[in-house]
């Protein structure tokens, strides 16, 4: 049976060509979530629609089909896009490709699509990239179903708390261990070193977490840079269990020490 959908709230995420003069389009819809279509003729000099198909743009889209890949029937926006620059166009592009990667076609994430016009809105302002980015990556690990919960010992449901090292299994959560945290585990190059999720050693565990890290992720107060550090490792983690072997291409935009 054919699909006709009018005028649906979205946002471009990702776009290819396709053929001679069109695009394949992945669209994130607030009904409908994640949405491929093609838009046929839009990279033709003449093409009306050609401008709105920019990333960050809020849209009225509609598209018809009865496969997996739909076909754009139209497109209207009374509102500009949103103008992101520097380290905040590239985190723009890095939630971006987060959602074209970990959402499955057709299935509704309101929530989330409202988390993404709060975070773009965010990101185009003066909040904190760090807070605006580990809450949305923390949102949409939520809302796929993998909440990591930042309150309790996942085995004996004791609170979470100071001076306790902790080991985190992702889809599991975080166990109270006694292992021990390098002495050096406070230090930029170790904190960059976990970032990159290397082979843990004893040295140097990328699963351990002191319990104050987790209470500031926990209360989103980041201006501390080891905690800062310690959970944009913690959610790399989260993720890359999502995400496979291949690797997000957004990260290599920002320099090596502030890379997402």
């Amino acid at each position: 049976m054919e699909q006709r959908v009018q005028l649906q709230p979205a946002y471009v995420l990702h776009s290819r060509p396709f053929q001679n003069t069109s695009l394949l389009v992945d669209f994130f819809c607030m009904d409908y979530g994640r949405v491929r279509a093609i838009a046929r003729g839009v990279r033709a000099n003449k093409s009306r629609l050609r401008p709105f198909l920019q990333l960050f743009h809020p849209l009225l889209v509609s598209f018809s089909g009865r496969g997996e890949v739909k076909t754009v029937s139209g497109i209207e926006s009374g509102l500009a896009a949103i103008r992101l620059q520097g380290q905040r166009l590239f985190s723009g592009l890095y939630v971006n490709e987060l959602l074209t990667r970990m959402l499955m076609l057709h299935v509704e994430h309101k929530a989330l699509y409202m988390n993404y016009q709060e975070t773009l809105a965010a990101l185009q302002g003066e909040s904190d990239m760090e807070v605006v980015l580990r809450r949305f990556e923390l949102n949409l690990l939520a809302d796929l179903g993998y909440a990591i919960n930042l309150q309790e010992d996942c085995r004996t449901h004791s609170e979470i708390i100071n001076n306790q090292i902790y080991r985190f299994t992702p889809d599991i959560g975080f166990e109270l261990t006694d292992e021990e945290l390098h002495a050096d585990s406070n230090s930029a190059e170790l904190a960059e070193v976990h970032a990159n999720i290397t082979a843990p050693t004893p040295a140097a565990n990328p699963r351990l977490f002191r319990g104050e890290q987790l209470i500031a992720l926990r209360e989103f107060d980041l201006r501390n840079r080891e905690h800062a550090q310690a959970a944009k490792r913690l959610l790399r983690l989260a993720l890359n269990a999502h995400l496979g072997d291949k690797p997000l291409h957004s990260r290599s935009l920002f320099p090596q020490k502030s890379s997402r």
